[in-house]
């Protein structure tokens, strides 16, 4: 990009995306702390990670389209799978630095909270299988493993593929283009493989 500010400075998307990340986290931890009042520190930390999710940023970035206004010497398909969320970041700082606050905030309001966010299908909502089944494994005192490698093939993109291993057995595979997603893939399969037994556990 080579735009520039009412200063003459060189405006960066990743500077905005930092911006518009800190309004987010900002806007949205008020929110919580208003209608979640019996909720401690963990809590509302773990709902807010919920509702920024880069799932859900993303699909609000593909929603927006904002992927067909970035002027970039980088091919788009070149941009990597987080792209759509880290525009709608950049965007967010963006409107901040135009309009100010509370601006800012009745957007926030206006794409995230109002439509999307719900307290009780939020306590619900599973942010991460992986870290859901390595809770699991210490509590139940059994090994895990994540045997990831390169499994490009004829993609033209880079993929990885994970075999996840419990007690030593292979308890599910997954593939995809970053080795988090290929793990996360993987640990969600061997979750519900394994949901009776971590229902009870639990």
């Amino acid at each position: 990009m080579n735009i520039r500010d009412k200063k003459g400075n060189a405006i960066n998307y990743e500077r905005l995306e930092f911006l518009g990340d800190a309004m987010l986290g900002s806007v949205i931890a008020s929110y919580l702390y208003t209608e979640a009042p019996a909720g401690d520190e963990g809590y509302l930390t773990k709902m807010r990670s919920k509702i920024v999710s880069r799932e859900h940023l993303n699909e609000l970035g593909k929603d927006l389209k904002l992927i067909d206004l970035v002027e970039s010497k980088i091919p788009k398909g070149q941009f990597g799978d987080n792209i759509h969320g880290n525009l709608f970041e950049a965007l967010v700082g963006a409107i901040y630095l135009d309009r100010g606050f509370k601006y800012c905030e009745k957007f926030i309001y206006k794409r995230i909270i109002i439509p999307f966010v719900d307290i009780e299908t939020l306590e619900g909502k599973v942010i991460s299988y992986k870290s859901l089944l390595i809770e699991w494994c210490q509590k139940e005192k059994k090994t895990f493993d994540y045997n990831v490698y390169d499994d490009t093939g004829v993609d033209d993109v880079r993929h990885f593929a994970v075999k996840l291993m419990i007690d030593k057995k292979v308890v599910a595979k997954a593939r995809a283009t970053s080795k988090k997603k290929a793990e996360e893939k993987a640990s969600k399969r061997a979750f519900f493989a394994f949901q009776n037994e971590i229902s009870k556990a639990n």
